[in-house]
């Protein structure tokens, strides 16, 4: 069973957005870009209520990603992205992104907290930010 319901457009925007987040950090940081945006419409807390689908969560605005202000975000999904983006849709997830909500990439260091969230990890350039349990159950 789905972690969260997707349409196949859903899917294919799913894929554009991990390609332009993260295609330079590999397969693995391209799946955790989707575990986080997954993550996004299950949540219904904090910045994200109300977000119920794929494309809510891509276009939330405030909040959204900033991929979708560049033009190699509307490129076409490729099959090897969709493939990713199924995984994560289907629930598979990859630490340090297993609960988080938010990631970004700083010029240095990952700090401890970022908008009242712990670092969970980072992986290659991107730190990675999760809730608690108590702010977000449903994560």
């Amino acid at each position: 069973m789905a972690a969260i319901q997707s349409t196949e457009k859903g899917v294919e925007l799913l894929a554009r957005l991990m390609r332009a987040e993260a295609e330079g950090e590999g397969t693995l940081g391209m799946l955790m870009v989707g575990n986080v945006g997954v993550n996004r419409v299950l949540s219904n807390c904090l910045d994200f209520k109300g977000i119920r689908s794929i494309n809510d969560m891509v276009y939330q605005s405030p909040g959204g990603f900033e991929a979708t202000t560049k033009s190699y975000f509307y490129q076409r999904a490729r099959e090897q992205d969709k493939k990713l983006a199924r995984r994560v849709i289907k629930g598979e997830r990859f630490h340090p992104a297993t609960r988080s909500l938010w990631f970004f990439m700083p010029s240095g260091e990952c700090p401890a907290t970022w908008y009242d969230q712990v670092n969970t990890g980072r992986y290659k350039s991107h730190c990675f930010f999760s809730p608690t349990a108590a702010d977000c159950p449903r994560v």
